[in-house]
């Protein structure tokens, strides 16, 4: 399946040309430099990582899959420089010790849970995942001078999910840290997206499964996400703000049905495969977006990427803290949109709230 989605051609899909990425000549400064990957299995962590083995970066692969890092590493060039940690990003001590041993000046964050309905029924694990853990790193690093780029979603802007609004406070404690984050749309082919589902649907002959004939979402390439990544890192901060929030410059949104169209012709030319909508899930919205309506995207240094200027202040965490030791969902929730005032939790992770409130 994963072949098959790579001999895709993309943009005819996008129907704009390749975002710009950086010469060789300017991911020099990368080269050479020790850098933390988290999510390193991952299909951008991964991708990530081959290419910055390509630089001869010395890398550091913390992965909390055991089956993603043997994966990764199988693949793996033998001559490239690299140290494989197995352990997740909520654990203090192992970061320390990671940070003490291998001194990485650039971390790439990329570990998250990503599910959105998963996440709607499990938001403590979105809580203590998306959240804590990127406290956890973004205070590690900080403390030994070293600059963490967040991978971010558009779901963390005026979040209608739990994973949504734990990346915004993810977003909030790496800009407040002197970090850099950088939203993404979807991705695609990349391990879990739409395309991956649609590509194993038409296989079986269908039908597509489509929430909502409405819904549409910003899309780029994994190449294209690769180098959104390599180009936030290069970008330095600006001197009056602690940190920086960027996008991708990209021109419009695509409709999921134009996606499963697109798919049936180059995966099976000449069928007819249907297409059933299934009614928006969980924390699904129809629209995504790039940035709030209180936000301010300016052009950057780099095309392809939108400086987003939010204001962000350290969100205080310890409310938060002491509702997921307790377990309490509704407290949590709670906290949730005293941080992310834009958020309102669905009914469906109210009901789990709710039930566990009764139990």
């Amino acid at each position: 399946m994963t072949a098959a989605l790579n001999n895709i051609r993309w943009h005819s899909f996008l129907a704009r040309p390749a975002l710009a990425s950086r010469t060789p000549d300017a991911l020099a400064p990368l080269a050479g430099q020790t850098i933390l990957i988290t999510g390193a299995g991952g299909s951008i962590g991964s991708a990530l990582a081959m290419r910055l083995a390509a630089l001869s970066a010395k890398l550091v692969l913390l992965e909390a899959s055991e089956g993603n890092l043997y994966t990764l590493l199988r693949d793996w060039p033998a001559a490239a420089p690299t140290v494989s940690v197995l352990g997740s990003v909520t654990d203090q001590s192992l970061l320390d010790e990671t940070f003490a041993l291998h001194q990485p000046r650039i971390v790439f964050h990329a570990a998250a849970f990503k599910h959105v309905p998963l996440m709607e029924q499990q938001p403590l694990a979105a809580i203590a995942n998306n959240i804590f853990g990127a406290a956890t790193l973004a205070h590690a690093a900080a403390s030994r001078g070293a600059r963490v780029v967040l991978l971010s979603t558009d779901k963390a802007v005026e979040p209608a999910s739990v994973m949504g609004a734990t990346k915004r406070v993810a977003e909030q404690i790496v800009l407040s840290d002197g970090g850099t984050a950088l939203r993404l749309g979807n991705v695609l082919a990349s391990r879990g997206s739409v395309a991956e589902v649609f590509a194993r649907q038409i296989a079986s002959g269908g039908p597509l499964t489509v929430t909502s004939p409405s819904a549409r979402r910003y899309f780029l390439t994994l190449d294209e996400a690769v180098n959104l990544l390599l180009s936030a890192a290069l970008l330095p901060p600006p001197p009056t703000s602690p940190g920086t929030l960027f996008a991708p410059s990209l021109p419009t949104t695509h409709t999921i049905c134009a996606l499963a169209a697109f798919m049936t012709r180059e995966l099976a030319p000449g069928q007819v495969i249907p297409i059933q909508f299934t009614g928006l899930r969980a924390g699904d919205k129809e629209t995504e977006l790039l940035w709030a309506a209180d936000e301010q995207p300016q052009p950057s240094t780099q095309a392809s990427l939108l400086t987003i200027h939010s204001n962000p202040s350290p969100p205080s965490l310890h409310r938060l803290r002491a509702a997921l030791d307790a377990r309490d969902v509704t407290a949590a929730l709670d906290e949730l949109q005293r941080l992310v005032p834009h958020y309102a939790p669905g009914a469906a992770v109210l009901a789990l709230a709710a039930a566990r409130v009764h139990a």
